[in-house]
């Protein structure tokens, strides 16, 4: 079911430093594809970061407690009010889109540049209980279209205060587009921060389930001193977010500490998990007592294994989160060019990220696909059945772990939703992909 009321909704070509690209059309309405399809070609040809920004009217029922939220005087909500402000000045268009003071902004990162901020914030995020659907703050909770849509490109001055901050103004020859490196930069920050904590609050859930069902205190161990972890980097990505130094005091570095000791041994499960897999039998049928050996508990519904993947996902969430941190922090420092020290100082850790979680999406597509063969030996194969049963019921459960592994690593254009009260303070919404 869609609403059947249309909205005109404006949308700027944002940048990251000084771009000039041919001439955009304002003031004629395009579609979502052919927004799309002009994003790719701006980000093709231009030689920076590049993004658009939309602005939605406000669905009344949005769940705020998925995002981060920030007051008024954040540098976020203080950049993106300055660039509401300089735009209406200029775009009689923009002025009525944002008169009310209630909306949701919406920035996407073309492909070309989201591939930069590594493969974890592009991937959709699951509606849990929904199989097959993706959220997105313009769709309300009851999966409704929040309305057929129209966009109108907006030109002319509008820059968001801080580095190389300039007013867009149309040249010979092309367009110089509005330059808003502080802004793309805080949203993808805080987006990308966002879209690791709701992944985080996932594993807890996923981890807390499995270990109601064993009694493994190391396990569960593990688990608190990973979720302690998180009151160190929310107050970290507080003080950040506010442009603040992060001191020792607030403990992110004992955070830090045991979220890499928790990587490690998540890489030493990975490798072991790996080189099971490689000792098999190309072609030819495992029996499962030959399985569990090597994946304790892979045919049941808890089971060490599936608690070990869901630690090893809990870790890179909270990892991810801190990367994001240690990222921003230099490219507040050297405010000449953040975007550019941002991806930088995201690339190297991200990667090593991005190679555990593919790691872990190969082990659990090969186990997935695995053939399970019946018990061999001197007894006459007459089997109970309960041994039936079991054979069954780790038949399913083994090709149910390639559910929801991605395969397609192909890069994706990345949104940030931020909804913005009347008072100016924002909430941002997991990144996802457009």
């Amino acid at each position: 079911m869609t609403d059947e009321r249309r909205t005109t909704v404006p949308v700027w070509t944002l940048a990251t430093a000084d771009v000039r690209v041919p001439g955009l059309a304002t003031g004629e309405s395009m579609t979502a594809e052919r927004l799309a399809e002009l994003r790719g070609a701006l980000a093709a040809m231009a030689d920076q970061p590049i993004a658009t920004l939309e602005v939605h009217p406000l669905p009344d029922a949005v769940d705020r407690r998925r995002g981060i939220a920030l007051d008024a005087a954040s540098p976020l909500a203080q950049h993106l009010s300055q660039f509401i402000t300089q735009s209406t000045r200029t775009s009689l268009t923009a002025a009525r889109a944002t008169a009310s003071g209630e909306h949701l902004y919406r920035m996407v990162v073309p492909a070309k540049y989201a591939a930069q901020l590594g493969q974890g914030v592009l991937r959709p995020m699951a509606v849990k209980g929904a199989a097959g659907r993706f959220y997105s703050a313009l769709v309300g909770p009851s999966g409704k279209i929040v309305g057929h849509v129209s966009y109108v490109p907006v030109g002319g001055a509008a820059a968001a205060g801080g580095a190389g901050a300039t007013a867009g103004v149309v040249a010979a020859g092309g367009t110089a587009l509005a330059v808003a490196a502080p802004l793309v930069l805080m949203a993808v920050a805080v987006g990308v921060s966002a879209h690791a904590d709701q992944k985080r609050q996932q594993a807890i859930e996923h981890i807390t389930e499995l270990l109601e069902q064993m009694q493994q205190d190391k396990l569960e161990d593990e688990l608190s001193a990973l979720d302690a972890c998180r009151s160190a980097i929310d107050k970290a990505t507080a003080v950040l977010l506010d442009q603040g130094r992060l001191g020792v005091s607030l403990g992110l570095d004992s955070a830090v500490h045991a979220i890499d000791t928790a990587l490690s041994k998540a890489e030493r499960h990975l490798a072991r998990w790996q080189a099971a897999l490689d000792a098999m039998p190309d072609g030819e049928a495992v029996e499962l007592s030959t399985l569990t050996k090597a994946f304790p508990g892979v045919d049941e519904q808890g089971g060490i294994f599936r608690t070990h993947l869901e630690l090893a996902t809990l870790a890179i969430a909270l990892k991810r989160r801190v990367v994001v941190l240690q990222a921003v922090e230099p490219a507040q420092r050297e405010p000449g060019n953040p975007f550019e020290n941002f991806t930088r100082a995201l690339k190297a850790d991200q990667q090593r990220l991005d190679e555990m979680e593919s790691g872990i999406a190969g082990v659990l597509v090969r186990l997935s696909s695995l053939e399970l063969a019946r018990p061999s030996g001197l007894r006459a194969p007459v089997f109970t059945m309960g041994e039936v049963d079991r054979l069954m019921s780790a038949v399913y459960r083994l090709h149910r772990l390639g559910d929801g592994v991605t395969a397609d690593g192909r890069p994706r254009d990345v949104a940030i939703e931020i909804a913005r009260e009347e008072d100016g303070s924002v909430i941002v919404f997991p990144a996802l992909a457009a």
